[in-house]
C-alpha cells in the first residue's frame, strides 16, 4: 500500500514538475489578437473582429491605454510580462496551486478619431478547458479599461 502511494505521489510531483517548469517560447506565445485564426473555443476568449466579443473602443490615445494596461496587468495575481513592448504584448499568469501558464496577449490599434481599439486573446496552454478563466480575465482587463 505505502508503494502505491509513494507511486502516486512521484507521478503526481512529476506532472506538477512538467506544467510549471516546461519551457514557454515567446515565438510561439506572443499572438496577435488581430490574425487568430484557431483557438480552443473552450480555454480561450478572444476579443477582435469576430471573435467572442468585438475590440474595446476608447477614446484615448495609445500610449495612455497601454499604460492602463500595464497597471491592470502587473497588479494581476501571478502575473508577469512575457513578450513584446509598446502596443502589442503578452502576459503569463499562471494559476495559484499548479502553476498552468495562460497567455494573454494585446493589441492597441490606434483609431481614426484619435481613440485606441483593444484587442485581446487569452488562451491556456494545457488541457481543453479552462474552467472560464480566460474569459473572465479577459473580461475584466476589458472592463478596467473602459473609462
Amino acid at each position: 500500500m505505502s508503494y502505491l502511494l509513494l507511486a502516486l505521489v512521484v507521478i503526481v510531483g512529476g506532472l506538477m514538475a512538467y506544467v510549471r517548469f516546461s519551457p514557454n517560447e515567446p515565438a510561439a506565445w506572443h499572438a496577435d489578437p488581430l490574425t487568430v485564426t484557431e483557438r480552443g473555443a473552450d480555454n480561450s476568449f478572444l476579443a477582435a473582429p469576430g471573435g467572442d466579443v468585438e475590440p474595446l473602443h476608447i477614446a484615448l490615445p495609445p500610449d495612455q491605454v497601454a499604460a492602463q494596461l500595464e497597471a491592470i496587468a502587473s497588479s494581476w495575481p501571478r502575473t508577469r510580462p512575457m513578450a513584446g513592448e509598446g502596443f502589442h504584448r503578452t502576459w503569463i499568469t499562471r494559476t495559484k496551486w499548479w502553476g498552468f501558464p495562460d497567455f494573454t496577449s494585446v493589441r492597441l490599434v490606434a483609431a481614426e478619431d484619435g481613440g485606441t481599439d483593444v484587442t485581446l486573446f487569452a488562451r491556456s496552454r494545457f488541457g481543453k478547458s479552462d474552467l472560464g478563466v480566460n474569459r473572465a480575465r479577459g473580461q475584466e482587463w476589458l472592463a478596467r479599461l473602459r473609462p
